[in-house]
């Protein structure tokens, strides 16, 4: 959801209910009615369920996300993104995202696979993808 649509994060979840155990460890992890993606995920792993399962709480909860480790939003500059083209694409790493790549885009969690097996930052290969013009999309946490 846009930024636009700050306090109405919860319209897009109708009928959910707010985990009470999740939502408290939202809570704790954030500041200023923000919560870092990173720690967002962390809460996922600590809880045993799905970063989607966070973010629908985040949502329920009118809280917004913040600080995306791809660097797709919530950074605070050029409209909140943290992405810079890469100069230069190894072929290596454009093979690896075409392979991930469903239709013209990439998933959020198939781009943190093609980190993950590359060795490379999360914010490396979404550089990759604004130089190959290519568009992540399906944030695991639901935020786009």
């Amino acid at each position: 959801m846009a930024h636009e649509d700050a306090g109405h994060y919860g319209a897009k979840h109708s009928g959910e209910k707010i985990d009470t155990a999740i939502a408290d460890e939202i809570h704790e992890k954030e500041k200023d009615g923000r919560i870092s993606c990173a720690a967002a995920h962390r809460i996922a792993q600590k809880k045993g369920c799905s970063p989607k399962m966070v973010g629908m709480n985040i949502d329920l909860l009118e809280k917004r996300i913040y600080r995306c480790q791809l660097g797709l939003f919530g950074h605070g500059t050029k409209k909140g993104k943290a992405v810079d083209p890469s100069p230069v694409v190894a072929p290596v790493l454009k093979k690896a995202i075409a392979d991930a790549m469903d239709g013209d885009r990439i998933s959020c969690e198939a781009a943190w696979a093609v980190a993950n097996r590359l060795k490379l930052a999360k914010i490396e290969v979404s550089n990759a993808c604004e130089t190959l013009k290519i568009k992540i999309c399906h944030c695991q946490l639901g935020a786009f």
